[in-house]
């Protein structure tokens, strides 16, 4: 059975809460400059999918944007390495070990690029996008994603706005026809994805001045984020250590601070 960081009691706490909001913004710079360095998004997989179909008769660029989606699935994969599989294992979840990997990959695209692997920042596209990039990047996303959503139980998402923007007008169509402690909870959801909206929104604005102040180095503040992220909400959680009353039940018992995925959870994605 899996295991959850996070539950509706901490994922709206004034501690966590901005947690969703750097992931968010981070998504949304990482998404911006990638479109300002090649005029290609990463952090959601319905455009790249859409440019998969639209490039089918060019049988060697849809392959590559294939591997795009598929770093995407990978990175998605990857978290579970650290999360759940050390869970069957007896093992505590290493909650923040993914988000740290997302902030060492931006950090090495941000290298790469500055030493000239990608090629120029947002020069004219005359060839193929350079999707080793491109892979890079999805992997990190689909890393965070991943990572973001099995530590609160499938519930809250960073890298997409599809989701976050129905489940708002979803919560405000609730608020607007009930009253009481119902109203309020949907209002707290709305909050939430509003203000991942506008995370999202505000990292890709930020991303125009530091490109062009920065080029490829920008990609380091979207590497702070997400670790600032990971230290206020994921850090704390990393084994048996950090619970010293805990260590001697922590072998067979369920990890610290994991609690199971419950039916019917509420979804905030």
């Amino acid at each position: 059975m899996p295991y959850v960081l996070h539950t509706p009691d901490t994922i709206f706490s004034a501690r966590h809460t901005p947690s969703w909001l750097l992931l968010a913004g981070a998504s949304g710079m990482v998404n911006g400059l990638a479109f300002l360095a090649c005029e290609q998004y990463v952090t959601h997989v319905t455009g790249t999918a859409t440019r998969l179909g639209l490039e089918w008769p060019h049988a060697g660029i849809a392959l590559e944007y294939a591997v795009v989606v598929l770093s995407f699935i990978f990175g998605a994969m990857a978290s579970v390495l650290a999360l759940q599989a050390r869970v069957t294992q007896g093992k505590p979840p290493r909650w923040a070990t993914p988000l740290v990997i997302v902030a060492l990959t931006l950090t090495g695209v941000a290298l790469a690029g500055l030493t000239g692997v990608f090629g120029p920042f947002g020069g004219a596209i005359t060839t193929e996008p350079p999707f080793v990039l491109l892979s890079l990047l999805a992997f990190a996303s689909g890393l965070q994603n991943a990572a973001v959503a099995t530590s609160t139980g499938l519930a809250v998402r960073t890298t997409h706005l599809t989701g976050p923007a129905t489940d708002l007008g979803i919560h405000l169509g609730v608020a607007y026809f009930t009253k009481g402690e119902d109203r309020r909870a949907a209002l707290r959801g709305a909050l939430l994805r509003g203000g991942k909206v506008f995370a999202f929104v505000a990292g890709a604005g930020l991303a125009l001045p530091l490109a062009g102040a920065t080029g490829y180095l920008a990609f380091f503040v979207p590497a702070v984020g997400v670790l600032i992220a990971a230290g206020l909400s994921f850090i704390p959680a990393w084994g048996p250590s950090d619970f010293p009353d805990r260590e001697e039940s922590a072998q067979a018992d369920p990890p610290p601070a994991a609690e199971p995925v419950m039916a019917g959870a509420q979804s905030v994605r």
